[in-house]
């Protein structure tokens, strides 16, 4: 609410808003309503659907974040399609940014992970995305909210203990904060950010260039560690394998080193070995 209020302001006149229900919760169809209700009032276009968001994570077995978002971008870029209209706005800030590097961090990833979202990044389906408040906190946007008088309405899975995004909201973080007697917030924001940049530049990289839809494991053994961990992660991501962290550009990085032809991956996938190459099932 307040990221539309913001780029109305702006000057964006050409707005479609778009939500996706993904029928998660009772109420759900309540929020739907008040998105449309709020967009038509301020003279927006809205687009606004359904997605069984739990039948899907449990088709493709991935968890329920995966696949909401999954769901979501999928629905974004058909949207982006129908209207001409290639930028899409999220509202992601700061905390979140901060979480997304604890998550993360906790998984194993490597510094593409760390390095949390980009204020802009472009996907393979076409759809520019800009994240505008990523240096914004959440206390600011809820004074920016109180100081325009905007209706808002909680999600009210924000305080579900089952998703691991809240227990880092709401265990983790206020736990190392009681530890060091500090916010620590801002430092993590800052390493994200550093860490960010750092990849941007590594990720150029003549060798992540052009991923290949399989990998050449010759060529893959003359590339230095730290490479080979990259390009793996970068044809895993390109691949459509979700949740890549650590565990699953190790697990493809042993068929180089081991007599192991096939390793399993999320969603039902496989990385196999054969004829010096390695490809996906």
């Amino acid at each position: 609410m307040a990221l539309l209020h913001w780029l109305k302001e702006c000057g964006f006149r050409k707005i479609i808003v778009c939500h996706l229900d993904h029928g998660l919760r009772g109420e759900s169809r309540a929020d739907a309503r008040f998105v449309a209700d709020f967009a038509k009032t301020s003279g927006a276009q809205c687009e606004v659907a359904r997605s069984n968001v739990a039948a899907l994570a449990k088709r493709r077995k991935i968890s329920i974040e995966s696949a909401a978002r999954e769901a979501r971008y999928k629905f974004f870029a058909r949207m982006a399609r129908k209207h001409s209209c290639p930028h899409l706005f999220l509202a992601h800030h700061a905390d979140d940014q901060v979480e997304t590097f604890l998550f993360n961090l906790l998984r194993g990833s490597g510094s593409a992970g760390l390095g949390g979202m980009s204020p802009r990044s472009l996907r393979d389906d076409g759809l520019v995305v800009l994240r505008p408040l990523l240096g914004v906190w959440r206390e600011e946007i809820d004074a920016y909210i109180a100081a325009h008088a905007l209706p808002f309405r909680e999600d009210g899975s924000n305080t579900d203990p089952r998703y691991t995004r809240n227990r880092i909201r709401h265990a983790a973080l206020p736990a190392l904060e009681a530890a060091l007697g500090r916010d620590v917030r801002r430092a993590l924001w800052r390493t994200a950010e550093l860490l960010r940049a750092e990849d941007e530049h590594f990720s150029s990289a003549t060798e992540l260039q052009n991923i290949p839809a399989q990998l050449d494991t010759a060529a893959l053994r003359l590339l230095p560690l730290a490479l080979q961990r990259r390009l793996i992660h970068a044809w895993l991501r390109a691949c459509g394998v979700s949740d890549v962290g650590f565990d699953q550009v190790e697990s493809v990085r042993s068929l180089l080193t081991t007599r192991v032809a096939k390793v399993n991956l999320p969603g039902d996938k496989h990385a196999r070995r054969r004829a010096r190459r390695i490809f996906l099932e």
